[in-house]
């Protein structure tokens, strides 16, 4: 019941391709978003659909997987766990941000075309 603390689960599609930086350790970290689609009846029986943005990070292996098999519009489904993190900008201002922490992924669709 553990492994359910935490836990996250999303399928869409990326917005952009993800961006990948590599530190001096020669570790990458993959930063990309999830947009996943809702569709219900609202109170006039016409269906609406509401689209919600979610960032993702990823580390690693899966940081790899990700440079390699995905870009912009491809399918994905993700596993992973919410993770919260704040810094100050040159200014002083902090900001706040919520991230999905990729532990697994699986392509829903085709593989994305390298080319």
């Amino acid at each position: 019941m553990n492994a359910l603390r935490n836990s996250v689960r999303l399928i869409g599609h990326l917005g952009d391709n993800p961006k990948i930086k590599v530190f001096e350790s020669g570790r990458k970290v993959a930063n990309f978003s999830v947009a996943t689609n809702e569709t219900y009846l609202d109170n006039n029986g016409e269906r609406q659909s509401e689209t919600t943005w979610h960032r993702l990070v990823a580390y690693g292996k899966q940081a790899n997987q990700v440079e390699s098999l995905l870009k912009k519009g491809t399918e994905v489904a993700i596993e992973g766990k919410l993770t919260n993190r704040s810094w100050d900008d040159k200014e002083g201002v902090k900001h706040y941000i919520t991230e999905v922490v990729v532990n697994s992924m699986l392509l829903v669709g085709k593989k994305a075309d390298t080319k």
